[in-house]
């Protein structure tokens, strides 16, 4: 039908298409070798699936040459010039593609996912991603290279394309083809969908029969799921009664009957603690790195030193993969909702939060951040909150060691919240202040002369490592200060450095650290309990002896004990809900699965657990029942 019409010139650039398609999976394919499963079966169903994806994606991208076919004078059409146009249109696809393959071989490299939301939310911030990526490549070599290749290929390719070119068709028989290539995508858009690239267990096959293009826009579509229309629920109440069950305790009486209230008023057993607090959401500081987990590279001796000193929670759970995630979970208390985060969300501010709590108690409240405020919307979401903010942009020059794409050096950072604090104490008030580093992210680049890793390698150990020694030497500078005695370090992370994994939910890569550390006032000792980052501010404030009424869904991890532990995990889509020995996990489609979950050789195994996954579903039903009806809000 389409053959020597004018739409013959479409094929050229359907072979391109699957052809700079099959190179890329292949290489990712290499890349990931060592983690998936081996055998023929297992990549004849992931080159199958991504055929049938890579083909969607082109029949979306044609479209405006499908139009084109049909619509295109005849006169036009046959002409040098309209070649000459094809010619460059068919350079600029090679290289669009071969740009892409190898940005998405970098975003594999990265986080072991196609395109995703990851992506989508960096088109917001191209000169923090586009400065990333010149630190991070020699793009000097990359693009020219790239320009090479698409002139190779698109010269090799001229003569095919142009004796496509060369067939023109009437109105009339144009109008078949043109309605088949518009079908298409139009079926794709109503029936298809990226659930259907899950052929395995393993997530590393799932990403690869997928198509890196056709995922992109699957994100963009997908930026936020309504829960009641996408995810598994129940009825209302007994979602409530299970949530409120699950947050009652000797401490923690309900303000009122109605089931579907939260409040609890804490009533502490000691006087309260005015203490100052500052904590340390350190980036992408993975359990994995300390020598209490495992760590054999030697990178956090200064971490790995003050666990020792310190109340260090053991089994502390990352809830999201975004540092978004993180200060989401921490400020606010709540599992992770579906879709974005609440912090680039509009609409973002007023919520009973940590920050506003700490206020009301007349602290002076600082989110200090060592990049621009405005890059994933954090100024608003802060400010909205209760938060005075100190960004890079607060910075004078005399205050900046280093600094790069992503902000200024984690010294920088530390030496300015002193500052903060030495104002703070001159005033007399209490302070809390929420610090977020940056200098563990690529391009992984530091100060020299500080630690024995040059900043030349431009490697994650060197960054970690000199995180970690920025750590101490801001501890070592805090002890000198008069405010010192009173005030409780916490050192956790926003999330880890790894997210992907084998599994739907590799839970491995969401444990991360978290140590308090105040030697006047907070016992050294080490917490088994399974909790998570919203737990974090109930507990901060159960050491600190507050009583106050809260909207929080997290809870004091002190006033447990092991039994009852449990953690909110999650990724843009899939909601995780980790108990001990069990994990939950809830996705698009109402799909609902439990597992047997062995923390000590973080492996998964499916398991029947109707009682797990009604606790998770009536966790995160709620959640989002009391965001969407601003039941959190001040």
């Amino acid at each position: 039908m389409i053959s020597k019409s004018r739409f013959s010139f479409i094929y050229p650039f359907l072979a391109l298409f699957l052809a700079a398609s099959f190179i890329t999976r292949a290489a990712l394919t290499a890349y990931a070798w060592p983690e998936l499963e081996h055998g023929p079966l297992a990549l004849v169903k992931i080159y199958a699936a991504g055929c049938f994806f890579d083909l969607v994606a082109f029949f979306y991208a044609a479209l405006p040459l499908a139009l084109w076919a049909l619509f295109a004078p005849s006169g036009l059409y046959t002409s040098k010039k309209h070649r000459g146009f094809m010619r460059a249109l068919f350079f600029a696809a090679v290289y669009i593609l071969a740009f892409n393959g190898a940005a998405e071989y970098f975003f594999f490299y990265e986080f072991g996912v196609r395109f995703n939301f990851i992506a989508v939310d960096y088109l917001v911030y191209t000169s923090e991603v586009w400065g990333n990526i010149r630190e991070s490549y020699n793009l000097w070599v990359i693009l020219p290279g790239l320009f090479a290749l698409s002139a190779a290929v698109s010269a090799a390719a001229r003569k095919k394309l142009d004796a496509a070119l060369q067939y023109d068709s009437p109105f009339k028989r144009r109008l078949a083809p043109a309605a088949c290539m518009l079908a298409v995508p139009v079926l794709s858009f109503l029936l298809v969908d990226l659930d259907w690239a899950r052929i395995s267990r393993n997530e590393y096959a799932n990403e690869l029969a997928a198509n890196g293009i056709y995922s992109f826009f699957s994100a963009f579509r997908n930026n936020e799921l309504p829960y009641e229309k996408f995810y598994a629920s129940m009825d209302s109440d007994a979602a409530f009664r299970t949530v409120r069950r699950a947050l009652s305790g000797p401490n923690a009486g309900f303000s009122n009957s109605d089931i579907k209230d939260i409040r609890r008023k804490i009533k502490a057993s000691g006087p309260e603690k005015k203490l100052n607090i500052i904590l340390i959401m350190e980036e992408s500081l993975s359990a994995e790195y300390l020598k209490d987990f495992g760590g054999t590279k030697g990178i956090t001796p200064n971490v790995d030193a003050l666990a020792p000193k310190s109340l260090f929670f053991r089994r502390f759970y990352a809830t999201g993969t975004r540092t978004v995630r993180g200060l989401e979970a921490v400020e606010l208390s709540l599992p992770p909702l579906p879709g974005a985060s609440i912090v680039k969300r509009p609409d973002n501010g007023g919520f009973f939060c940590w920050g506003r709590l700490m206020r009301d108690r007349g602290y002076t409240v600082k989110f200090i951040y060592a990049g621009y405020g405005y890059f994933d919307n954090m100024n608003a979401f802060f400010s909205g909150n209760g938060f005075e903010i100190v960004d890079r942009a607060g910075f004078e020059k005399n205050e900046i060691i280093f600094s790069n794409i992503w902000g200024v050096s984690d010294e920088d950072l530390f030496n300015k919240a002193v500052k903060e604090a030495d104002g703070s104490y001159r005033a007399g008030k209490p302070f809390f202040s929420l610090l977020m580093t940056t200098s563990n992210h690529r391009p992984f680049t530091y100060p020299d002369g500080r630690i024995d890793i040059p900043p030349s390698s431009k490697s994650r150990r060197g960054a970690i490592k000199y995180a970690d020694y920025a750590i101490g030497k801001f501890l070592k500078d805090a002890a000198g200060k008069p405010w010192f005695r009173d005030t409780v370090f916490i050192i956790t992370a926003d999330h880890c450095a790894n997210s992907a994994g084998k599994t739907e939910m590799p839970v491995r890569n969401y444990h991360i650290p978290m140590l308090v550390y105040s030697p006047a006032h907070v016992k050294a000792g080490v917490v088994e309990t399974l909790a998570g980052q919203i737990d974090t501010a109930p507990t901060i404030l159960g050491l600190l002896n507050f009583s106050y009424e809260t909207r929080f869904m997290g809870r004091d991890v002190l006033k447990g004990g092991k039994v009852g532990g449990r953690a909110f995990v999650s990724t843009y889509q899939k909601l995780g809900y980790l108990k001990d020995g069990e994990l939950a996990v809830l996705g698009p489609k109402k799909h609902l699965k439990a597992y047997n979950w062995d923390e000590a050789a973080q492996t998964l195994a499916a398991k029947s657990g109707k009682e797990l996954e009604n606790e998770a579903v009536a966790f995160y039903q709620t959640a989002s029942h009391i965001y969407k009806n601003r039941l959190n809000r001040r």
